[in-house]
């Protein structure tokens, strides 16, 4: 099996150690920086962890590939929620591995992977997550509140991670699609735990915290209205669970 590397700033080291930066000026988009530029949208979201959707800002700096390299990256369908995981692939393979795909992209089952497939690169700066956010126990809950004054869920993770200079989306459901998924059992502090807290169970991420170790994770709570620490394996949260990310 191929080794599949996970973590942004591995695979920036892979393939982008050549790459050139570019400014946003005004009247830009994503797809006219990849046209400008002789690559693709997929490829400059890659490289910056931002999504296709992401505004760009006048004077953003942006990093863009440049000349070639001996990898190349396929864009893969992610674990069941609905994540994306970057393949490391060699040019060789990446033709027979793009037809194995077909034209639309099919799951891939993150469970069949054991450690010997895995490495997982962590980013230092997430291990001071959890102590940013225990510094704020007790602080009330306050939707689309971003600051001490008060916080809704995604509120204190972008908090948390804005503090160590670590740039993430804003909602939980974009939260949920940036860094690498993380397998349940293979969790370190400061990943981000993502959960249905629906009553009707629909499906899809509307609730996050950060991982503390120890099969505990803080976050800001509506029911209890206050930022608390829970039981990862609490029958609630346990069987609400829909995947971790580790962001960079």
């Amino acid at each position: 099996m191929k080794r599949i590397v996970f973590g942004a700033l591995f695979c920036s080291s892979l393939l982008l150690a050549d790459a050139n930066s570019y400014i946003v000026k005004k009247g830009d988009s994503l797809s006219r920086i990849a046209k400008n530029h002789n690559t693709t949208v997929d490829a400059i979201c890659a490289m910056n962890q931002i999504s296709k959707n992401s505004t760009l800002r006048i004077g953003q700096k942006l990093k863009i590939g440049s000349g070639s390299t001996n990898a190349s990256t396929a864009r893969i369908a992610g674990d069941s929620q609905g994540g994306i995981i970057h393949a490391v692939i060699d040019n060789s393979s990446l033709q027979n591995a793009l037809s194995t795909l077909g034209s639309k992209s099919q799951p891939i089952d993150t469970k069949s992977f054991t450690s010997k497939d895995i490495k997982f690169v962590s980013n230092p700066k997430l291990a001071k997550l959890p102590k940013v956010a225990k510094s704020k126990i007790g602080t009330r809950y306050v939707w689309g509140g971003t600051t001490p004054a008060g916080f809704d869920c995604s509120g204190l993770t972008f908090y948390a991670c804005r503090l160590n200079g670590i740039n993430i989306p804003r909602t939980s459901i974009e939260q949920s699609k940036t860094g690498v998924p993380v397998p349940r059992n293979a969790l370190q502090p400061g990943d981000l735990v993502f959960f249905d807290t629906s009553k009707e169970r629909r499906g899809y991420v509307n609730h996050v915290g950060i991982y503390m170790g120890d099969g505990k994770f803080i976050h800001a709570s509506s029911a209890k209205k206050k930022v608390v620490i829970t039981s990862l394996n609490s029958p609630f949260y346990s069987s609400r669970f829909k995947g971790a990310r580790r962001v960079n």
